[in-house]
């Protein structure tokens, strides 16, 4: 079968998250082509819905480069993501059932599991099925899309800066208050909860970003 877009678009996607494309690095047509061993229109259309993405910026007759990343774009994204998540959290905790409720409390499980071995890069992974699992509860397609490409953004950041593993315990903390929140049909603590969880890790990755990166509109972050 012929590579499609799509694949490539998976490719370049987990090159991005991995770091095997630096965040910022310039990307060209003919350098992915032969990276991934196809033609250049996969390529082309990829990066084109990468850029809808916002993980590859395209510069007229400079081809493109993988997103560069600041603090402001960072508090940009969180902005977005976390209305989203409060919104998709109240929805599952009007929604949930017992069913619900014992699949976020496995997911759990097995993250704090992964906590205790320190096998950090399964406890992202871990954290983001947790959340995706919120998400199916809540019933809501139209979000889902965005939602994805910010983990997909947010994955590439964790990497790049670092993940953190004092956060770990605090996570996980704040998962089992969702948990109990969401099983008790609680939308108001539910909301509470997820957009303090969200602003905490806001918090941490601009303070894990270098101090060369953090610049807002021409000024040093705080």
């Amino acid at each position: 079968m012929p590579v499609t877009s799509f694949d490539v678009g998976l490719r370049i996607r987990d090159d991005i998250v991995t770091g095997a494309l630096a965040l910022g690095s310039r990307i060209t047509i003919d350098a992915l082509a032969s990276r991934y061993g196809v033609s250049h229109m996969p390529v082309r259309e990829a990066l084109r819905e990468l850029q809808g993405e916002g993980l590859v910026v395209m510069e007229p007759n400079r081809g493109a480069r993988v997103r560069a990343i600041d603090a402001h774009f960072v508090e940009n994204l969180f902005e977005i993501r976390t209305a989203l998540e409060v919104m998709m959290v109240r929805r599952a905790a009007a929604r949930a059932t017992e069913a619900d409720v014992a699949r976020l409390v496995a997911i759990e499980d097995e993250l704090e599991a992964q906590i205790a071995i320190a096998d950090y890069g399964a406890v992202v992974a871990h954290n983001r099925t947790f959340h995706r699992e919120i998400n199916r509860i809540a019933d809501n397609d139209d979000a889902l899309p965005m939602l994805d490409r910010h983990w997909t953004l947010l994955g590439a950041l964790w990497r790049n800066f670092g993940y953190g593993a004092q956060r770990f315990a605090g996570v996980a903390n704040d998962h089992r208050h969702v948990i109990a929140a969401i099983a008790a049909h609680d939308q108001e603590a539910a909301a509470s909860i997820m957009g303090a969880h969200a602003a905490k890790a806001k918090r941490e990755l601009l303070a894990r970003m270098p101090p060369a990166v953090k610049i807002v509109k021409g000024k040093r972050s705080a």
